[in-house]
């Protein structure tokens, strides 16, 4: 059944959209504060669709992500108990939240780095950081770097693999597809078993 090649078609064509680098930068800052969608998932097709722009849609991602981060910190600092009874009735982002203490804790603005390339999501570590009032200028160096890292390696990767890849994956997109659902449910059932 090909139901993941004509989602693919319909992002290719949203990636070309003359407005997709606003979307991306919205996007971007959204996901740094409160937003449950990485911005990668609109990076790496912008730059397979276009990967001439490649670096230019990587600044996008990575200033919009910053400026969102300083939201993240701002609710941190000045409105992190309207928002704590709801983060502790969400296990992953509580626990992510109490891991980044700690990360804090054991590597002060390093973790602000590390959780460019961490599985716990960036705006946990935003808010962490107002929490904890760290400094405002280390804070946003390291996030201008982890996040800008992370940003260019997946536009790097989307501009080497250009046209070819984008062939390959529109050829073998709906398998690809099909086997990332049966990982997804093989993973949950684990979790569910153990």
């Amino acid at each position: 059944m090909k139901i993941f090649a004509p989602l693919y078609e319909r992002a290719m064509r949203w990636a070309r959209h003359r407005h997709a680098p606003w979307y991306l930068g919205g996007m971007s800052f959204a996901e740094s504060s409160f937003f449950p969608i990485p911005p990668d998932v609109m990076l790496a097709p912008m730059c397979l669709a276009q990967p001439q722009r490649a670096w230019r849609f990587a600044w996008i991602t990575t200033i919009a992500s910053v400026l969102g981060g300083l939201l993240g910190y701002v609710i941190g600092a000045y409105a992190f108990g309207l928002i704590e009874p709801w983060l502790q009735t969400q296990p992953r982002y509580w626990a992510g939240y109490q891991q980044a203490l700690e990360w804090f804790d054991r590597w002060g603005v390093l973790a602000v780095f590390v959780a460019g390339f961490s599985p716990i999501p960036y705006k946990v570590f935003t808010v962490a950081a107002g929490v904890l009032s760290m400094a405002l200028l280390p804070f946003v160096a390291a996030s201008v770097v982890g996040r800008g890292a992370r940003f260019f390696l997946v536009a790097a990767l989307m501009r080497w693999g250009g046209a070819r890849m984008e062939a390959q994956l529109h050829r073998h997109i709906d398998r690809l597809g099909w086997i990332t659902v049966a990982l997804v449910l093989a993973g949950g059932l684990m979790y569910a078993l153990r």
